[in-house]
């Protein structure tokens, strides 16, 4: 699990500093909110329509050569936007930064997955979890104070560097990853649906939608509002990683006491509190608050992923474990996607409150349909 968490880390760091960047960068040279949203929407768009059959080849192949694509696809990208000062180029930029770590995403699961027993997978998807909250607190903050400290084309560099250390690492551990499972004896065709009829898998993937569907739209919105209240880039750095850090801190306790939790009360719990989180967060302007509140959010949120990972994996037919990985990334890059640029275009025209609130009520009321289950 060392190499996955560290270069889970590595790479995660590059991809959730170079978000916050593209969005800033973008409003320096000139982007309406509705552009930021496009902007956004693309580092999953393209991701949208490859991850379920990356998912299939990693069952296949296993994850080195994957891995590789995909941590290459972040370098190249980060490169491209600290040498090409445009507009239009950071659109490139999205794409490929979003498509190289969805590759990096479903191969980190599928080794946390497959190395050791079915029982040690919740503590495994834990630390998983854990390292993704420490490059998402790490990330927005340090490219907050390297756009402040030296500007955003040498931010991208500094990211740029992270994934490097990352592709030398993974080139130096050719028997360190885990092998390919075998799918067995039966041989009929695979089909998305038949996952879809697994009751486990189908509730887990609702709620891991709506819930990483929130945590997308915060660190959207955070830089958009930020920037309209005044808020200089070092502080909203701080408030995205007051989020990141509470995701961090619930993560680290969470081994200790999973045996105590129940999966659905905490699923559901967790969606309640965000949406009122979110129904508050535009009402705020003082940067204590919001980064209390960004906190908060992140204390909601941080709990839920490794528990939905653990239930994804278990429930998974044999030898499908990373096609379940990658279904599920691809319903959450169809909401990654398509809700910047929706929420974008209602920014541009009613401001951020609306956006908030939409996100506030989609969250309660899925929080109400789950309580009925």
């Amino acid at each position: 699990m060392r190499l996955v968490i560290t270069l889970t880390i590595l790479l995660h760091l590059a991809f959730a500093g170079s978000r916050v960047t593209l969005s800033l960068y973008a409003l320096q040279l000139g982007a309406n909110v509705m552009t930021v949203g496009l902007l956004i929407s693309l580092l999953a768009a393209l991701p949208l329509l490859f991850s379920v059959g990356w998912g299939r080849t990693i069952d296949r192949i296993g994850v080195r050569k994957p891995l590789l694509i995909g941590a290459c696809s972040v370098l190249a990208a980060v490169l491209l936007a600290a040498a090409v000062p445009r507009l239009g180029v950071l659109f490139l930029v999205s794409a490929v930064v979003g498509s190289g770590f969805m590759l990096v995403h479903i191969c980190v699961n599928q080794m946390a997955g497959l190395l050791g027993e079915p029982h040690e997978r919740p503590r495994n998807f834990s630390l998983l979890a854990l390292a993704f909250s420490t490059s998402g607190f790490l990330g927005p903050m340090l490219s907050g104070f390297a756009i402040d400290a030296v500007g955003h084309r040498a931010t991208f560099l500094l990211l740029g560097l992270s994934a490097v250390y990352a592709i030398t690492l993974l080139l130096l551990a050719k028997q360190s990853l885990p092998a390919p499972v075998p799918r067995g004896s039966n041989t009929e065709k695979h089909r998305i649906a038949d996952l879809f009829r697994i009751r486990g898998l189908r509730r887990a993937f609702v709620a891991s939608a709506v819930l990483s569907m929130a945590w997308d739209l915060f660190t959207f919105v955070m830089p958009i509002h930020g920037t309209r209240l005044g808020l200089s880039a070092s502080v909203i750095g701080l408030v995205l990683g007051c989020f990141g850090g509470a995701i961090f801190l619930v993560r680290l306790i969470l081994p200790l006491v999973v045996h105590r939790l129940r999966e659905w009360p905490l699923l559901i719990g967790a969606m309640v509190a965000t949406g009122t989180a979110m129904a508050v967060f535009p009402l705020l302007s003082s940067t204590p608050l919001l980064m209390l509140t960004g906190f908060l959010l992140g204390l909601a949120i941080g709990g839920t992923q490794p528990m939905i990972m653990a239930v994804l994996y278990n429930a998974a037919p044999q030898g499908r474990g990373g096609e379940v990985v990658g279904v599920r990334t691809f319903l959450l890059n169809l909401t990654q996607a398509g809700i910047p640029l929706l929420f974008g275009i209602a920014g541009s025209a009613m401001g951020m409150t609306p956006v908030f609130w939409v996100m506030a009520a989609i969250l309660l009321a899925a929080g109400a349909y789950s309580a009925r289950r």
